[in-house]
């Protein structure tokens, strides 16, 4: 069973999604250091970096204005800042869009550890799917989510996500080789509350 987001509401914390500035990416890029944040999204380079989608933290401080710009004004790529109502930078929340087939791949990163397990994933996921299907117009939306991030795996699913399928073994992790899960929403399943 899903959870109606007029439920969710009710428990969620309120966050706003903001233009990314340049101090929100140091925050990530030193969120990125810690090992349980930076294998909860997108793991670690063959070579030890975090990974990250859409940019690499650690080499924005020496973009021109003209990178920082077709970085994060990317129509293909949306970045969002994930900001507490008190103006707290918590995180970042990316859409990667599919113009011609109306979908978009979302991610959701809470850096901010002590906030971990209080809904402001939930809060930011539902303010980013708000992005994807009233800003953006999707029609789809999905994630991809490793089988060890069991926590946002029940988040996407209590949310209303659906399994649409398994990619096996693409996610190394401490040694090992993981599932990663592909959860989708249409956007007539998704109730803005």
């Amino acid at each position: 069973m899903s959870l109606k987001n007029s439920e969710v509401c009710m428990t969620e914390p309120n966050v706003e999604l903001r233009k990314v500035a340049k101090e929100d990416v140091s925050r990530i890029n030193q969120w990125l250091t810690d090992d349980e944040v930076a294998e909860n999204w997108f793991g670690r380079y063959s070579y030890g970096n975090p990974a990250h989608l859409g940019y690499h933290p650690e080499q924005v401080d020496t973009y021109s204005d003209q990178q920082w710009t077709e970085t994060f004004s990317n129509p293909e790529h949306a970045i969002f800042s994930v900001y507490t109502t008190d103006g707290s930078h918590i995180g970042e929340s990316h859409i990667a869009i599919e113009e011609s087939l109306g979908d978009g791949q979302i991610s959701i990163l809470i850096g901010a550890r002590k906030l971990w397990h209080q809904g402001f994933g939930t809060a930011a996921l539902h303010a980013t799917l708000d992005q994807a299907f009233t800003h953006y117009g999707l029609f789809r939306v999905w994630a991809d989510i490793p089988e060890y991030n069991e926590v946002a795996l029940k988040m996407f699913e209590h949310f209303g996500f659906k399994h649409e399928g398994t990619l096996r073994k693409s996610r190394p992790h401490e040694g090992a080789r993981y599932d990663s899960i592909v959860m989708g929403m249409l956007s007539n399943e998704y109730d803005s509350g």
